[in-house]
Parts: C-alpha cells; sequence; structure tokens
C-alpha cells in the first residue's frame, strides 16, 4: 500500500506541475498526456505485434538464460576443470558492457528475434553463473564433511546442502536478471529491429515524441513490476525456513 500510494502522489505532483504551466510539454508531458497515449496505441491495435516481440525475446532470454548459466555455474562449482575453462570467459564478459555484443548479435543473427534472444541470454546467464557458482562455494566446509562423514554421497550434498544454498542465491538476483533480460531485447530493437518496443522507443526519439517514449516505457516498468510481484511471491514460499528480517 505504502508502494501504490507513492506512486500515486508522484502522479499527483507530476500532473499538478504540468497543469500549472511549471513542465515543459514537449519534454515532460502530463501524466494524463501519457496515458492517452498508451490507450490510443491499444485501441488502434499496432502494439500488440510490438509487444509479442519485446515480451517474446525477454521472455525466451531469460528462460534461456537462467538454464544455462545455471548449468554451468553448477559445473563450474563441482568440477574444477570446468571452472578453469568458464571462469576467466565469465569474467571477462562480466567486465565490459554486454550490450556492446549486440551490433555483433545483429551481424551473425540478423534482425529478427534470435538476435534480441541471444543478448538478453548472454546478460542473464553471466549473472546466473556467478549466482549459481557463489552459492556453491559458499557453503560451509565443516558442514560438507559432517554430511560425508555421516556417509551422505555427492546426491545427498546436492539435493540438502547445494541446492538449497543455491535457490537462495537464484532467487536474490532474479529481479536483476529480469530487468537484464528486457534490456537486451529493447537495446537489440535499438540497434537494428523492424518491429519491438525499442524499436517503437527509437522512432520516438527521432520524433521528439517525448510522450510516446514515456508511454512505452511506462509498459515496461508496468510488466517489470507484475514480474517482480511473481518473484517475490515464490521467493517467500522457496525460502520460508530462512529466517527473516525484521523491519
Amino acid at each position: 500500500m505504502r508502494r501504490g500510494l507513492s506512486l500515486l502522489a508522484l502522479l499527483l505532483v507530476w500532473e499538478g506541475l504540468a497543469l500549472l504551466g511549471l513542465l515543459n510539454p514537449l519534454y515532460v508531458p502530463a501524466p494524463h498526456r501519457v496515458a492517452q497515449v498508451l490507450a490510443d496505441l491499444f485501441s488502434e491495435g499496432t502494439l500488440w505485434p510490438h509487444l509479442q516481440a519485446t515480451f517474446s525475446a525477454a521472455i525466451f532470454g531469460l528462460v534461456l538464460g537462467l538454464l544455462i548459466g545455471g548449468v554451468l555455474g553448477l559445473l563450474a562449482a563441482l568440477v574444477p576443470w570446468v571452472a578453469e575453462l568458464l571462469e576467466p570467459v565469465m569474467l571477462l564478459l562480466n567486465a565490459v558492457p554486454r550490450v556492446i555484443l549486440a551490433p555483433l548479435l545483429v551481424i551473425w543473427f540478423g534482425i529478427g528475434l534470435a538476435s534480441k534472444v541471444a543478448l538478453s541470454l548472454i546478460l542473464v546467464s553471466v549473472l546466473l553463473f556467478f549466482a549459481v557458482y557463489s552459492g556453491v562455494r559458499e557453503v560451509d566446509p565443516r558442514l560438507i564433511e559432517r554430511i560425508r562423514t555421516l556417509g551422505g554421497g555427492r546426491w545427498v550434498l546436492l539435493r540438502e546442502v547445494y541446492l538449497p544454498s543455491v535457490c537462495s542465491w537464484v532467487l536474490s538476483q532474479l529481479k536483476v536478471a529480469v530487468g537484464f533480460a528486457f534490456t537486451g531485447a529493447v537495446v537489440g530493437e535499438f540497434v537494428a529491429a523492424s518491429r519491438g518496443l525499442g524499436y517503437l522507443l527509437s522512432f520516438a526519439q527521432s520524433t521528439f515524441n517525448a510522450a510516446l517514449s514515456l508511454a512505452l516505457i511506462s509498459l515496461i516498468v508496468a510488466f517489470v513490476l507484475f514480474l517482480f510481484t511473481l518473484f517475490e511471491r515464490l521467493e517467500q514460499r522457496l525460502l520460508a525456513w530462512k529466517p527473516q528480517a525484521s523491519r
């Protein structure tokens, strides 16, 4: 409720400043104008193909990035020679802005969906690799020794120790992964695309249409916040065993 009231207060202040003429409508249009642009896009039916393109690229990239990054991180944490091969590559990818790969991916995969999925996948998989890798490596060695002393094998360690630890690390990074997935999709559409929200944002920029830009940004933010809420529910359910910090 507090978050909703804060957002409502911000919109009211924004609307009031616009009505008083303190904001230039060319650069910062009033919220009701942004809402009108968004409603026109939906009513005309021109927005749906762009929504499908961006959300498909982001969701596919997110799911594939979670799977690939998680598997590679787990292998690197459990198999030393895999870590020697993967860790330098992942460190290099993590050290540079990965969005600079967008033009190269467009050259390799074209301006269609594949290049946007590939960029989102790279952004998410590097993040998840380090989340899983760190989650396994941070397990207390004394706990592992005690389980082995009591007769627990690799499967018991994986199920009872490694996976709960990894689950905590991964769930803490899911919100960041969602943002990265949409960043990859939208940036890829900025570079080269024939449809998508990034393509529309590029068009809005070239025509100095601030209302359209804010409408599209609001749409992306609303969907990302919806996913944030789902992941919060998932985190509360899967990490019910963890003590909650008092607020």
